[in-house]
């Protein structure tokens, strides 16, 4: 039976098709188009699935999709997405009446942690930490191979752990998160406020290693790398894992 994945990001979606035992035999990427609105980004993942199962001439398969946020056990709706027109909506509900099937759907981090610590980086470990930067900043925890979701389905969310409450103003109510600091398009709003330009991370980035960006973008990517590692040393005095897997 082939197995297919979706992963909803906040710039991107890609899907991808493995075999039963696990090869990969095909991937798509297609752009999540967020600014189109909520229904907008339920069509596109609805049209990459199509792509997926054209590619198996609608075979049997199964289908896991991973999200940034989470669905409330108590209330279905989705929280702490930083694609924010996900929030308090029914969003596996409203999928599965797309869709016209059931389907697993898990907190991207956390599906992130799990197939490292199975098959990755972490395979073999006990205690492994998955860490997603990339849109935004997210977290998994994986004990003896299962996912430690905690009681309201946030464990591992370090990218709202604070660590400046008089910081920048975070979409989750709080100030100086995590997320605000060190996430593509956290560090992208600071550049902005003190370059008064716009630039994305990649543009950033690759200022900065070219080794001409000056002491100012310098001292930035500096302090980026200092939040990046009080954060993750904060992390560490609590969980102490085997293993940290950044992706």
């Amino acid at each position: 039976m082939y197995k297919l994945g979706i992963d909803l990001g906040g710039t991107k979606i890609e899907g991808i098709i493995l075999d039963e035992n696990n090869n990969e035999l095909f991937r798509r990427r297609i752009a999540t188009e967020q600014e189109g609105g909520y229904e907008h980004i339920l069509k596109n993942i609805n049209l990459l699935y199509g792509l997926l199962t054209k590619e198996i001439n609608n075979e049997e398969h199964t289908l896991g999709l991973g999200t940034p946020g989470s669905i409330s056990s108590q209330s279905g709706l989705m929280r702490n997405s930083n694609t924010l027109v996900l929030n308090g909506r029914p969003v596996k509900k409203d999928l599965q009446n797309i869709l016209g099937r059931p389907f697993e759907m898990q907190n991207d981090a956390n599906c992130f942690a799990l197939a490292e610590a199975l098959s990755g980086a972490g395979k073999g470990r006990k205690l492994v930490f998955g860490v997603i930067m990339g849109t935004g900043c997210g977290g998994g925890i994986i004990y003896k191979g299962e996912i430690l979701r905690g009681l309201q389905d946030i464990g591992g969310e370090w990218g709202h752990m604070s660590i400046d409450p008089n910081g920048p103003q975070c979409y989750c109510g709080k100030r100086g998160c995590v997320e605000t600091y060190i996430s593509g398009g956290g560090l992208e709003r600071l550049y902005e406020q003190q370059f008064k330009e716009k630039a994305s991370f990649v543009d950033i980035v690759n200022k900065y290693r070219a080794g001409h960006a000056g002491d100012e973008l310098s001292d930035f990517i500096n302090t980026f790398f200092d939040n990046f590692g009080r954060s993750m040393a904060n992390l560490i005095n609590i969980l102490d894992p085997h293993v940290v897997v950044l992706g």
